[in-house]
């Protein structure tokens, strides 16, 4: 297992603070379309959404918290950011985005520390054509260097390689990291295969 910085990077930009964005995020996030639909899936504070936005791409940051929602607007709204925040619980029973018009329309969908596996492989259903998913979160070892610990917010080894199943895998990586704390993470980066007529 090879071992790497962290995968943070400060940005200081026009957004007018230091936001810790993923430097996995920003190293895939140019191969999704030029001011693409971008959805930051499970978004917590809107690190990335706010981040893509600033890149041009149009975004829809989803989370259950209405409050950190109103926060994202907030600071979208201040820095004339294209940023629209919807309140969508993601752990419901049933995939909550069946049937919608959420479906095949993203160039670009972002998960960032977030796993709730009864969903994870309906991810690509929300991407067009030569849509573009970027995941990155917790792997089993990260248990040894504290939270998150519980299995159920943790990928096995290798899992999210499962996607190669609807998706042409760009990029893959499975590590221990060192600063700013130990971690195991693990990353993909992929394409939806194209559909045979």
């Amino acid at each position: 297992m090879c071992v790497r910085r962290w995968g943070l990077i400060t940005v200081k930009s026009a957004l007018g603070a230091d936001l810790q964005v993923s430097d996995w995020v920003i190293q895939h996030a140019s191969i999704i379309r030029p001011g693409g639909r971008v959805l930051d899936y499970a978004c917590g504070h809107g690190r990335h959404a706010l981040y893509l936005a600033a890149q041009g791409y149009e975004v829809l940051a989803i989370d259950r918290n209405p409050q950190v929602l109103q926060e994202i607007t907030d600071k979208a709204h201040q820095l004339q950011l294209n940023v629209e925040t919807q309140l969508i619980d993601l752990e419901q029973n049933n995939w909550p985005f069946s049937g919608s018009e959420f479906a095949k329309s993203f160039d670009g969908v972002v998960v960032t520390n977030y796993l709730y596996r009864p969903f994870l492989m309906y991810l690509p259903e929300l991407l067009k054509d030569g849509g573009v998913l970027i995941y990155e979160t917790f792997a089993l070892g990260n248990e040894a260097f504290g939270k998150p610990s519980n299995p159920n917010f943790l990928l096995r080894p290798n899992e999210l390689l499962g996607f190669s199943e609807k998706m042409k895998i760009l990029a893959y990586e499975d590590v221990q990291i060192q600063l700013p704390k130990p971690a195991c993470i693990q990353r993909i980066c992929a394409v939806p295969l194209q559909s045979k007529t």
